[in-house]
Formats: C-alpha cells, structure tokens, sequence
C-alpha cells in the first residue's frame, strides 16, 4: 500500500489533493506535512514515500537542500506541485534527480491525475506547461548563441559535459593552450566565471540537453 507524504501548508491545497486521491483506484496510507521538519521526520519513517510538495510554500534553504533529501531517499518519489517554479530551478531538479516530477497547481484535473498516477508507480511525470516553459527558455536564450564561433560552442559543450581542458585537448587533438585559449574567450563573451555557469548557459542555448547532461 503506497503512503503518500501531502507537504503543503495550504489547507485547501490539502483538500483539492485528496480529492485527486479519492479519484483513484487505489488504497493508500497518508501524512500531513506543514514544513520541512515535519516532512524529515515523515521521510525517516516512510522512506519510500509519495510526497505530494508544494515547494514554494516550504522553508527550504534552496534547491541544494531538496536534492539532499531527494538523493538520500532515493526509493521515495517527488511530486512538485506547485504555483510557478522558474526555468532554472526546474532544470536543475529535473537534471540532478529522477525520481522527481513536476505539475502545476492550475493544470487540468486530467494532467493532474496523470501526474499521481505516474507518481504513485515511480515514473517521471512532467506537465506540460513545464515542458513548454523549458523548451521556450532554451529557443530565447539559443538566440545568443551565435556570438560564438562553431568551435567555441563545441568547447563550450565539452566543458558543459565536465571534460578538463587536457580531456577535451586530447579528445580534439589539438594543444592544451588552444582549449584553453577558447576557454578564455568563451567566458569572456558569455560574462561568466565558473563551471556552474557554463553549463548553464549551454543548457539554455540548447548546446547540450538535458539528456546529455544527466548521463
């Protein structure tokens, strides 16, 4: 029987769940979560939980925390459910964890049953207003883009891909100095600094996916 975890503060939130719950076919055990600490202690004793949350409502330090909790209970499954998530904060949930899936609040009622069918068997569900979003923001930003030259995207993605810059010099074939070379003018045309940065920008101009990122 599968216990499902309903972390939301919102009373009525609280009600239009269970309303989506009676709607099916299924018996399950549940428990009621207000904050984060109650929803630890949930995890510790349901470590294969449902958990139904709305995000924005809880008092997370940020996404780092909720991917904690998410990697350390690896056979519970995350259902966000949520009022408005912004592109980035979905690709970086979406990308660090797969055993987390997304719908929002003003979804239809037959996405929404969707959404905790696919959740309540331990599959990614992602709505699609969520796809839509993700896609929207990859083909604006895809658009700055072509101030980089051909080569400077292909090493912007071996860079986004977590290669050093003697990997990505021994798999081109060319000298240490000229990725490094490239490197410098990536950064610099971008106005970026780090790692966390350049894979970022390269997700949202569409040099790598998603896909290619969680492998």
């Amino acid at each position: 029987m599968p216990h499902i975890i309903i972390a939301d503060n919102q009373a009525i939130s609280r009600f239009g769940i269970y309303q989506l719950l009676s709607k099916q076919a299924i018996s399950y055990q549940s428990t009621e979560c207000t904050n984060k600490e109650e929803l630890v202690i949930a995890l510790r004793e349901h470590t294969q939980a449902v958990i139904i949350l709305d995000y924005t409502l809880f008092n997370f330090l940020g996404i780092d925390d909720l991917l904690v909790l998410a990697e350390r209970y690896p056979r519970a499954h995350w259902l966000l459910f949520s009022d408005e998530l912004s592109p980035d904060f979905l690709q970086r949930a979406l990308c660090s964890a797969t055993n987390i899936s997304v719908v929002m609040k003003d979804a239809s009622q037959e996405e929404l049953q969707l959404a905790i069918q696919y959740s309540i068997r331990k599959d990614r569900f992602v709505c699609n207003y969520v796809s839509n979003l993700l896609l929207s923001a990859k083909t604006i930003d895809a658009n700055y883009a072509i101030q980089l030259t051909d080569t400077e995207k292909i090493i912007l993605k071996e860079i986004a891909l977590g290669y050093t810059t003697k990997e990505i010099a021994a798999k081109k074939f060319i000298s240490f100095h000229t990725v490094n070379t490239h490197r410098k003018n990536i950064f610099r045309k971008l106005g970026i600094n780090n790692l966390h940065e350049a894979t970022k920008y390269a997700m949202r101009a569409g040099i790598i996916d998603m896909a290619e990122y969680c492998i």
